[in-house]
């Protein structure tokens, strides 16, 4: 049995609670959120983010050093605009024996990935705890609710990708060891690109007769295409992108009606503006964000991302749903 932190207790944290409690271990989780907080101490359940699964046995607390106190295993699940923010807290009530998962995806300022802004504030506070990220195609109430899932645990060292693997893996939660960190994590950032792209055909769908599984078949090829010619260059390995991290995450981030992303671009396909749109979700859509850092990395680089440059043109207001299509599907 493990004794494990989730730090955020939105959908994915919640869920990841849920499957490791069923399993038998011994689960804490900490949120800043006050309904939250009430909610699963009082009915054993999440009612904000996901308010059909139990979670009985989860101890929820709004402070860090409760949460972290007596644990092996500190889970990361924090909205990756936030997460470094939150890093900063948690390194005072960090101990040497701690594991640190990140399950937050992107690009951090300064043309780093979360992952490494994390490992340079455990650097500065000379601390050495070992940190892996978790990614794949995981939705949470799929998971919560017994759906088979796997993801891919990836860490500098595999031996520690190893063990977190065979402990925290269940009977319906499967987790992969790797080693490249850097490829999963920038994949499990551009596929929110991805799929937020493919829910302006949703959006379209909606509003008119251009939206399609034609169209939507153009834009995930367009979009997976640009992903395994740009990620290499920017550190991952070629083969993440045939993986849980790369094409079963974005399949099913883009493409089932769970996927927050596919939901935001879905909202924007039908007209509404980024401000509109966001204002309609209750959880973070990460493909926003995602989009204009790896449109600023590219242009540092000297990269042309034509996919991901018209995904950014809609965001800032240059052209609608319908011309961005167009642009996408005319790329070779």
């Amino acid at each position: 049995m493990a004794h494990i932190a989730i730090l955020g207790l939105g959908n994915w944290g919640t869920a990841v609670a849920r499957m490791w409690l069923l399993e038998g271990h011994k689960v804490k989780g900490w949120t800043i959120e006050q309904e939250v907080y009430e909610s699963v101490v009082m009915d054993g359940v999440n009612k904000k983010y996901l308010p059909n699964h139990s979670v009985e046995g989860l101890e929820a607390t709004m402070r860090l050093d409760e949460a972290l106190d007596g644990v092996e295993i500190v889970v990361l699940a924090i909205p990756s605009s936030v997460i470094l923010d939150v890093v900063d807290k948690v390194i005072p009530h960090l101990r040497p024996g701690h594991v640190l998962i990140d399950l937050a995806k992107g690009l951090a300022p300064g043309k780093r990935l979360i992952s490494q802004a994390i490992h340079e504030k455990l650097n500065a506070a000379k601390m050495t705890n070992p940190l892996a990220v978790v990614t794949g195609p995981t939705i949470a109430p799929e998971a919560a609710g017994g759906v088979i899932t796997t993801a891919l645990v990836a860490s500098e060292d595999e031996s520690v990708a190893k063990r977190l693997a065979d402990t925290l893996t269940t009977q319906t939660f499967i987790l992969h060891s790797a080693s490249d960190p850097v490829g999963a994590e920038l994949w499990g950032a551009f596929k929110n690109v991805i799929a937020l792209t493919c829910g302006l055909v949703d959006g379209l769908k909606k509003v008119g007769s251009l939206g399609g599984d034609n169209l939507k078949a153009a834009i995930f090829m367009a979009g997976f295409k640009e992903g395994c010619l740009l990620l290499p260059q920017l550190g991952a390995k070629a083969e993440v992108a045939f993986g849980p991290a790369g094409l079963g995450d974005l399949y099913v981030t883009a493409t089932s009606p769970y996927g927050r992303n596919r939901s935001m671009g879905e909202k924007l396909g039908t007209g509404l503006s980024v401000d509109e749109a966001l204002s309609e979700m209750t959880m973070v859509a990460e493909g926003v964000r995602a989009a204009r850092m790896f449109i600023k990395r590219a242009d540092d680089e000297g990269i042309d991302i034509p996919f991901t440059r018209a995904i950014n043109k809609l965001l800032d207001g240059e052209i609608d749903a319908e011309e961005c299509c167009r642009r996408i599907v005319g790329l070779n």
